[in-house]
Protein backbone atom coordinates (compact mmCIF):
# COMPACT_ATOMS: atom_id res chain seq x y z
CA UNK A 1 0.00 0.00 0.00
CA UNK A 2 1.21 3.48 -0.77
CA UNK A 3 1.44 6.12 1.94
CA UNK A 4 -1.30 8.44 0.57
CA UNK A 5 -3.78 5.53 0.58
CA UNK A 6 -2.78 4.60 4.11
CA UNK A 7 -3.23 8.17 5.35
CA UNK A 8 -6.72 8.25 3.80
CA UNK A 9 -7.57 5.15 5.86
CA UNK A 10 -6.27 6.86 9.02
CA UNK A 11 -8.46 9.90 8.28
CA UNK A 12 -11.48 7.71 7.44
CA UNK A 13 -11.14 5.88 10.75
CA UNK A 14 -10.92 9.25 12.51
CA UNK A 15 -14.07 10.47 10.75
CA UNK A 16 -15.93 7.29 11.68
CA UNK A 17 -14.86 7.61 15.31
CA UNK A 18 -15.85 11.26 15.43
CA UNK A 19 -19.34 10.58 14.05
CA UNK A 20 -19.98 7.53 16.20
CA UNK A 21 -18.38 8.75 19.41
CA UNK A 22 -19.40 12.41 19.59
CA UNK A 23 -22.79 11.50 21.13
CA UNK A 24 -20.96 9.54 23.85
CA UNK A 25 -19.12 12.72 24.87
CA UNK A 26 -22.33 14.58 25.68
CA UNK A 27 -24.79 13.54 28.43
CA UNK A 28 -27.89 14.14 26.27
CA UNK A 29 -26.21 12.46 23.30
CA UNK A 30 -25.33 9.35 25.24
CA UNK A 31 -28.82 9.17 26.76
CA UNK A 32 -30.22 9.05 23.21
CA UNK A 33 -27.64 6.46 22.06
CA UNK A 34 -28.33 4.31 25.13
CA UNK A 35 -32.09 4.43 24.49
CA UNK A 36 -31.56 3.55 20.82
CA UNK A 37 -29.26 0.63 21.67
CA UNK A 38 -31.76 -0.68 24.23
CA UNK A 39 -34.63 -0.39 21.73
CA UNK A 40 -32.66 -2.13 18.96
CA UNK A 41 -31.50 -4.91 21.26
CA UNK A 42 -35.10 -5.50 22.36
CA UNK A 43 -36.53 -5.27 18.83
CA UNK A 44 -33.97 -7.73 17.49
CA UNK A 45 -34.27 -9.99 20.57
CA UNK A 46 -30.50 -9.91 21.03
CA UNK A 47 -28.96 -11.84 23.89
CA UNK A 48 -27.42 -9.98 26.79
CA UNK A 49 -28.49 -6.97 28.79
CA UNK A 50 -28.60 -3.24 28.17
CA UNK A 51 -28.76 -2.08 31.80
CA UNK A 52 -30.66 0.97 32.94
CA UNK A 53 -28.61 4.13 32.58
CA UNK A 54 -27.21 5.48 35.83
CA UNK A 55 -24.87 8.40 36.65
CA UNK A 56 -21.74 6.21 36.70
CA UNK A 57 -22.50 4.78 33.24
CA UNK A 58 -23.07 8.32 32.00
CA UNK A 59 -19.78 9.54 33.48
CA UNK A 60 -17.76 6.68 31.97
CA UNK A 61 -19.42 7.05 28.56
CA UNK A 62 -18.81 10.81 28.58
CA UNK A 63 -15.15 10.38 29.59
CA UNK A 64 -14.60 7.72 26.89
CA UNK A 65 -16.40 9.82 24.31
CA UNK A 66 -14.40 12.93 25.15
CA UNK A 67 -11.05 11.16 24.84
CA UNK A 68 -12.00 9.43 21.58
CA UNK A 69 -13.27 12.70 20.08
CA UNK A 70 -9.95 14.40 20.85
CA UNK A 71 -8.01 11.39 19.50
CA UNK A 72 -10.17 11.47 16.35
CA UNK A 73 -9.45 15.14 15.77
CA UNK A 74 -5.71 14.54 16.20
CA UNK A 75 -5.77 11.77 13.55
CA UNK A 76 -7.93 13.88 11.22
CA UNK A 77 -5.70 16.95 11.39
CA UNK A 78 -2.35 15.16 11.50
CA UNK A 79 -2.67 11.67 10.00
CA UNK A 80 0.55 9.68 10.03
CA UNK A 81 1.80 6.12 10.05
CA UNK A 82 2.45 6.39 13.79
CA UNK A 83 -1.10 7.63 14.45
CA UNK A 84 -2.51 4.79 12.35
CA UNK A 85 -0.45 2.14 14.11
CA UNK A 86 -1.36 3.48 17.56
CA UNK A 87 -5.00 3.61 16.57
CA UNK A 88 -4.83 0.00 15.40
CA UNK A 89 -3.53 -1.03 18.83
CA UNK A 90 -6.30 0.95 20.55
CA UNK A 91 -8.89 -0.68 18.29
CA UNK A 92 -7.52 -4.10 19.17
CA UNK A 93 -7.91 -3.31 22.85
CA UNK A 94 -11.43 -1.94 22.33
CA UNK A 95 -12.41 -5.09 20.41
CA UNK A 96 -11.05 -7.38 23.12
CA UNK A 97 -12.92 -5.53 25.89
CA UNK A 98 -16.11 -5.39 23.86
CA UNK A 99 -16.04 -9.15 23.29
CA UNK A 100 -15.20 -9.66 26.97
CA UNK A 101 -18.23 -7.56 27.95
CA UNK A 102 -20.55 -9.52 25.66
CA UNK A 103 -19.22 -12.85 26.96
CA UNK A 104 -19.95 -11.59 30.49
CA UNK A 105 -23.55 -10.57 29.80
CA UNK A 106 -23.52 -7.27 27.89
CA UNK A 107 -25.90 -7.02 24.97
CA UNK A 108 -24.52 -8.43 21.74
CA UNK A 109 -25.48 -5.14 20.07
CA UNK A 110 -21.99 -4.07 21.22
CA UNK A 111 -20.59 -6.37 18.51
CA UNK A 112 -21.79 -3.91 15.85
CA UNK A 113 -19.10 -1.55 17.16
CA UNK A 114 -16.61 -4.42 17.37
CA UNK A 115 -16.90 -5.12 13.65
CA UNK A 116 -15.80 -1.56 12.83
CA UNK A 117 -12.97 -1.73 15.37
CA UNK A 118 -11.59 -4.90 13.81
CA UNK A 119 -12.00 -3.66 10.23
CA UNK A 120 -10.22 -0.35 10.79
CA UNK A 121 -7.60 -2.03 12.97
CA UNK A 122 -6.72 -4.52 10.24
CA UNK A 123 -6.60 -1.78 7.59
CA UNK A 124 -4.26 0.32 9.74
CA UNK A 125 -1.89 -2.60 10.28
CA UNK A 126 -1.28 -3.12 6.55
CA UNK A 127 2.21 -2.94 5.15
CA UNK A 128 3.21 0.34 3.59
CA UNK A 129 5.78 0.67 0.83
CA UNK A 130 9.10 1.16 2.63
CA UNK A 131 10.25 4.06 0.44
CA UNK A 132 7.05 5.98 1.13
CA UNK A 133 7.47 5.63 4.89
CA UNK A 134 11.16 6.57 4.77
CA UNK A 135 10.35 9.73 2.79
CA UNK A 136 7.57 10.64 5.21
CA UNK A 137 9.85 10.21 8.23
CA UNK A 138 12.72 12.26 6.78
CA UNK A 139 12.79 15.93 7.88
Amino acid sequence: MQLPSYLRIVRASAAYDLLVTLPFALPWGFAAVHAAMAALAAAWSLPGAVPALDPLHMLLANLLGSVVVVWSLARWWAPSVLMGRLDAVARGLFAVWQVYAVVHGASSIVLLFTAAEVAFGVLQLQRIARTAVEKADTP
